[in-house]
């Protein structure tokens, strides 16, 4: 399996546990993925993704109940908000991402850790969130040229 691909999954998993326990557990957050991997660059990708998804919570939120129409935010699974928390914060602020590697990523991680209809809804969701970045990329492009 690629080393960005179990990154996500850790991270993913991670958010979850911060989602459940708390932001206080995410000094010894480390523990849990050392405990799964020990490829430095897995161990280094994980934390800064769980680190940044976690303290841009309140804008990968946004994006998400933006994009998740006649969904709110807290009737979705722990794992389904997890993943697009991880893959609206890629698509925001990882801009060396290629969006449809975040969007495909994040559609296999649904599938191996979600209900049977999450990578779809993922999916449109994800999307959505990409287009509206686009737009918005693309208007600021406008007003300064």
């Amino acid at each position: 399996m690629d080393k960005r691909t179990i990154a996500r999954e850790l991270a993913m998993q991670a958010i979850c546990q911060l989602d459940v326990q708390g932001g206080d557990v995410l000094g010894i957050i480390e523990r849990f993925f050392a405990e799964n991997s020990d490829d430095g660059l897995v161990l280094s990708l994980a934390s800064d993704w769980t680190k940044g998804t976690w303290r841009n919570l309140a804008s990968c939120d946004q994006l998400i109940s933006q994009a998740a129409i006649r969904w709110e935010l807290s009737r979705l699974s722990l794992v389904d908000k997890s993943i697009l928390r991880l893959a609206a914060y890629q698509l925001k602020f990882c801009s060396e991402i290629p969006p449809k590697v975040v969007i495909n990523e994040a559609i296999e991680i649904a599938k191996k850790f979600s209900g049977i209809s999450s990578a779809g809804f993922v999916n449109g969701v994800l999307d959505a969130i990409s287009k509206g970045l686009k737009n918005v990329k693309n208007d600021d492009k406008d007003e300064n040229a």
